[in-house]
């Protein structure tokens, strides 16, 4: 297939520049090395090189519909991605600054480079010497990941979509490494979480006018400390579990209203009991008639 025409289904034909340098890189794979061997075919090898081009250029990529016109998996196609990227010497960089002004956040540039250095310090510490030389935090997934958290840190709205499509990597991914930066910085990518009342929150007020269980525990101030504590323990659980606890509550009470009625219907042991008697009524005579044999 033709790189235009493949570039017109993922929305790059208008990049001319794009589709100049894929096709340059498509030339460089054929001449530098055997793609098939790799697994990779001709339309595949086209979509990456497409790909690697547009992020050279900071294009925005589908990765999504790359990987439906590919006919892969999303892991065999980031996998695909990683060896013809190597294969080619390419890597891709992801600048903070060209991030901040993208998105509009140039205040979260210090953080995001703070908080990369701080968690390249403590990765490193974690790991032992064997390993601390072949790590590679140049991938603008780690870049992507700091700007994103400290985003959300400072409750700026970021695409996160996006940021996943300019560091050309997957969801899972970017997912995994978010949560090594959360776990390892909490301190410069943290976000702490507190449970706040719900009658402290004005949206809250309605539900707590629609449930009555709520507005009854409200209401009533004159119970005991103890009553209090179990209609609290009560309100915490969650709704399913409140209503088997109440279907519970409701079988128990008819289960001993059962008990308390077979006990009052069943007979006292130590009064004698008294047969019956029992008076059949005597049949009518009935006689039969026997016709008399034939002379």
């Amino acid at each position: 297939m033709d790189m235009s025409a493949i570039a017109a289904r993922l929305g790059l034909s208008e990049s001319r520049p794009v589709v100049r340098k894929a096709g340059e890189l498509r030339r460089l794979c054929d001449v530098n090395f055997d793609s098939s061997v790799l697994g990779i075919g001709e339309v595949c090898k086209a979509i990456i090189c497409l790909e690697i081009a547009a992020s050279k250029f900071q294009v925005i990529f589908d990765r999504a519909e790359a990987v439906r016109m590919s006919g892969m998996s999303e892991k065999a196609y980031i996998r695909s991605f990683n060896a013809l990227q190597n294969g080619l010497g390419v890597k891709t960089t992801l600048d903070v600054r060209e991030l901040g002004i993208q998105f509009g956040c140039v205040r979260l540039i210090p953080f995001v480079q703070k908080g990369l250095s701080l968690y390249k310090e403590r990765f490193l510490a974690a790991l032992p010497p064997s390993r601390r030389a072949s790590t590679d935090f140049g991938r603008p997934v780690f870049t992507a990941a700091a700007f994103y958290l400290c985003a959300k840190r400072h409750k700026l709205k970021v695409d996160k979509l996006k940021l996943i499509d300019l560091c050309g990597t997957s969801s899972t991914e970017f997912t995994t490494v978010s949560t090594s930066m959360a776990d390892l910085c909490f301190d410069v990518f943290g976000i702490a979480k507190e449970k706040k009342d719900p009658k402290s929150i004005k949206g809250n007020r309605e539900l707590l006018d629609v449930l009555p269980s709520k507005r009854k525990h409200e209401d009533d101030n004159d119970s005991s400390d103890e009553s209090s504590e179990d209609d609290q323990d009560e309100l915490d659980l969650p709704t399913h579990k409140r209503r088997k606890k109440m279907e519970k509550q409701a079988y128990n009470e008819w289960k001993s209203s059962v008990l308390s009625s077979n006990k009052q219907t069943k007979p006292d042991p130590a009064k004698p009991r008294r047969q019956a008697q029992l008076n059949f009524k005597k049949p009518a005579d009935i006689t039969l008639e026997v016709p008399s044999a034939a002379n």
